[in-house]
């Protein structure tokens, strides 16, 4: 292994799916991993190697618990890679705007992520070294019906990790965007649905999320991301995107050459066959 960034981890997220998989995966290869989360594990885990993970209680949602665990991490390590791996989902119409769910997801798909750099990118810039891998999505570059709240919150992460390369490379500071395709993880059981029965557009939600869902679930297991993750651990130079998986790839290579007209036309067959 190449440490370029050290041996310590923070990641967001660690308690599930994505986030879990890659602490275990950083641990067994020798890292120490802050895997933070609103339900953080309650004791320290040892892997052969020297690995470690160490539980850290955080809410991305909330300044003041983003403040304190990072605080309290800086005092114990020094951290040279972060992980955001939080996120959450939810299924409604684009018209819709149930606030309370959409403002939750909001805050912990992509306010989450400025809290937690606002702490680490100042440590890392200072350091002169530092790695911040953001997960973002394919759903960040196809508009997939009925998740237009979720697409946007992971877009909005691309634009965000496009300007800190160009703000911080000077420093010696590296960002990467991980976006992975469908995934089997916890994530598709936690989705909630806000679309009321009474809306016209409910039966075409249904038939589109119930379709991504049966995609999500037969999808690349979470380690072929914390893979991917830990390869670009590896590098000093980290490529901008990393897509998990040819067929991704390969969709995203065509979405470029093809019309947006009839991108679009592929997606509703997709989702909603019309």
């Amino acid at each position: 292994m190449r440490y370029f960034y050290g041996k310590n981890v923070f990641l967001t997220g660690g308690s599930s799916g994505i986030g879990f998989a890659t602490a275990e995966l950083f641990a067994s290869s020798g890292y120490t991993v802050f895997a933070a989360s609103r339900n953080p594990a309650g004791q320290i885990r040892t892997f052969q190697g020297g690995g470690e993970i160490r539980p850290v209680s955080i809410d991305v949602r909330d300044t003041g618990s983003v403040q304190a665990a990072v605080e309290a991490v800086l005092a114990e390590a020094d951290i040279g890679i972060v992980i955001h791996c939080a996120g959450l989902g939810i299924a409604c119409a684009g018209e819709d705007y149930p606030p309370d769910a959409v403002e939750g997801l909001v805050q912990t798909n992509y306010l989450g992520v400025l809290r937690v750099n606002s702490y680490l990118l100042p440590h890392f810039r200072k350091r002169g070294n530092g790695l911040c891998v953001i997960i973002g999505s394919i759903a960040g570059i196809f508009p997939i019906p009925y998740q237009s709240h979720y697409c946007s919150s992971k877009a909005a992460l691309d634009l965000y990790a496009g300007t800190l390369r160009m703000e911080l490379r000077n420093y010696g500071v590296r960002i990467s965007l991980i976006m992975p395709g469908d995934t089997s993880t916890g994530f598709t059981a936690a989705r909630k649905y806000e679309i009321s029965e009474s809306s016209p557009l409910y039966d075409d939600c249904i038939k589109a999320v119930k379709k991504m869902e049966k995609d999500e679930i037969g999808g690349n297991p979470p380690i072929s991301v914390a893979k991917a993750i830990l390869k670009l651990s590896t590098r000093n130079n980290p490529p901008a995107h990393k897509i998990v998986g040819f067929d991704y790839k390969l969709l995203v290579f065509l979405k470029r050459l093809l019309p947006d007209r009839l991108a679009e036309f592929v997606l509703r067959k997709m989702y909603l066959g019309n």
